[in-house]
């Protein structure tokens, strides 16, 4: 999808191309990239269940619907006898998943439904038991690079916080493979001078969680983000991955 609009782009039959930036890609095409990103909405998961408040709640064996390999990760690190499920579609389609009783509870982005005016689904999950993807709830704009006037029209758009916190998080990923098959969260808060950033890589069952929490400094996002990106990657070694631990 993001390949088509990036070939609107090239053809100029398009000036912008508005993203989720959890979703994009770490690399851009020659000549097209992203300067402009707008505020962070709220990044944090929601947990979204007709009769449950809580993962807590969930009853031993119920089945949870989710296509995030992150979020089905950090769920069965946490309940281990859950069974996660392929939930896809809009929002609608997975509330009506729900209605039918094709599973017990979902996760969606706090982000998507305040953007959606879907507030009373709004139950979300802290960091420290569900880090967020990367820049989850950051939408970027992306561009043709050598385009002066669009460069122009967008610089009053683009917040500058913001825009670091993409950088950093973004730099994690790409360190790690950033492919769409590794379970990785990542939040980075800024207070001054300095960014804090903190990361993770889970096992797809959700047995083994590398985390980290960084420090560095607001001009030098990119930096911290390969640093960081760099330690937990030398931690998680070759192995991690494999279905087997050849050793057991």
């Amino acid at each position: 999808f993001t390949e088509e609009i990036e070939k609107k782009l090239f053809n100029n039959e398009i000036d912008i191309a508005v993203h989720s930036m959890k979703d994009m890609p770490t690399e851009f095409p020659s000549g097209l990239g992203i300067n402009t990103f707008l505020k962070r909405e709220d990044f944090r998961d929601s947990f979204v269940s007709l009769k449950y408040k809580s993962i807590h709640e969930l009853p031993v064996g119920a089945v949870v619907g989710s296509s995030s390999i992150r979020r089905k990760a950090q769920l069965l690190s946490i309940r281990s006898d859950l069974k996660v499920v392929e939930f896809r579609g809009n929002v609608q389609t997975r509330l009506k998943k729900l209605e039918d009783g094709i599973a017990e509870a979902t996760f969606l982005a706090c982000a998507g439904l305040l953007r959606l005016g879907m507030k009373e689904l709004i139950n979300p999950v802290s960091p420290e038991v569900m880090m967020p993807a990367i820049a989850q709830g950051i939408i970027g704009i992306e561009q043709r690079l050598s385009d002066r006037e669009i460069t122009d029209l967008l610089l009053p758009l683009n917040h500058k916080e913001t825009m670091i916190q993409a950088i950093v998080e973004r730099a994690f990923l790409q360190v790690l493979d950033g492919s769409c098959r590794t379970p990785i969260g990542s939040i980075s808060k800024i207070e001054g001078e300095n960014i804090f950033l903190s990361g993770q890589v889970l096992k797809p069952d959700g047995s083994k969680i590398i985390s980290g929490y960084w420090e560095g400094l607001v001009g030098k996002p990119i930096d911290l983000g390969k640093m960081a990106g760099y330690e937990i990657k030398e931690k998680i070694g070759d192995s991690f991955f494999k279905k087997e631990d050849l050793s057991h």
